[in-house]
């Protein structure tokens, strides 16, 4: 039975996240005291505590969400001597393949935490506050090609692309503000519905240019080594081993496109895979996972129970 671990992004954290991993594994609190260190902030106490306007800010819920994933990776292995290893593959939703990568060894744990406050603050710089937008486009006719066409509508305005393409019925619109508007009236042409999202920058867009600049000077600077298990990354939809290369997608993923629905399509159909685990905050993943390969199974490890299950299950 093919194995791939997921793990989520932006959009998942909650206050509470990572708590009663704490309180049950001494690994996952030296994870979140690592973290701490590492950027010299009370994270896990914001993750605990709140307030949730502050853990919602980018640059604080992109390390977060991080760090729990990593915790329950790294008490899956000390509590139960289940390690990345046993997986196929390892994946993750825009900044889970920085946690994909940090539970893979690829990159270390301080330094993905200091990786992802700078994405985080350099995603929120690279657009004024309400001069972007998201939305997403859902319902059974909201697909790539509708979404394409809603988009080519909106690019009349000015910048707007498909950001994410999540799974059937779920894909997400990004760029500039007046262009995503226009783009959602089309999409509602089309017969989708259109949500717009609350964010405070339009991710997964050229708009985010002058961010990827940033993280290329931060990745060319990082060191990167081989992931313990191969990842299947955002842009591409394919596996990927080289420090380099992975060096290179993921300065690529600030503006590229989210494949999800193409990752999990390859890793069911040709990886082999067909247990996915979701490592981390939330069950966003796992329920796309669900619609996607309906023939796989996809759990979410989210509390200790979680884990000990999953643990007793293999």
């Amino acid at each position: 039975m093919g194995l791939a671990f997921i793990f989520p992004g932006q959009g998942s954290q909650a206050v509470g996240m990572g708590a009663d991993l704490a309180a049950a594994f001494k690994a996952a609190r030296e994870v979140f005291q690592e973290v701490d260190e590492a950027l010299g902030q009370h994270l896990f106490k914001l993750m605990r505590d709140g307030p949730e306007e502050d853990l919602t800010l980018t640059e604080n819920a992109q390390p977060a969400l991080m760090a729990v994933s990593v915790a329950v990776m790294r008490a899956l292995e000390s509590e139960f001597a289940i390690g990345v290893d046993k997986a196929a593959f390892v994946a993750g939703h825009s900044l889970g393949e920085y946690s994909a990568l940090a539970a893979a060894g690829a990159i270390g744990l301080g330094d993905t935490a200091r990786l992802l406050k700078l994405r985080g603050q350099a995603m929120q710089r690279a657009v004024p506050v309400g001069d972007g937008a998201m939305a997403s486009l859902i319902g059974p006719k909201a697909d790539v090609a509708l979404a394409e066409a809603a988009a080519q509508a909106g690019s009349a305005v000015g910048v707007c692309v498909v950001a994410n393409d999540n799974n059937q019925g779920n894909v997400v619109i990004s760029g500039a503000k007046a262009a995503v508007d226009a783009a959602i009236i089309r999409a509602k042409e089309l017969g989708a519905r259109a949500i717009p999202l609350n964010v405070s920058a339009p991710f997964h867009c050229p708009l985010m240019r002058p961010a990827a600049e940033e993280m290329a000077a931060a990745l060319a600077e990082a060191i990167i080594q081989a992931p313990r298990a191969p990842l299947v990354a955002n842009v591409t939809a394919r596996p990927v081993h080289d420090p380099d290369e992975i060096r290179r997608l993921l300065v690529e993923q600030v503006t590229g496109r989210v494949r999800w629905r193409e990752s999990v399509g390859w890793l069911a159909e040709t990886g082999g895979v067909t247990r996915f685990a979701e490592a981390g905050a939330g069950k966003v993943l796992s329920g796309m996972v669900k619609r996607i390969a309906p023939d796989s199974e996809a759990v979410a490890l989210n509390a200790p129970a979680d884990l000990e299950a999953f643990a007793k299950s293999l």
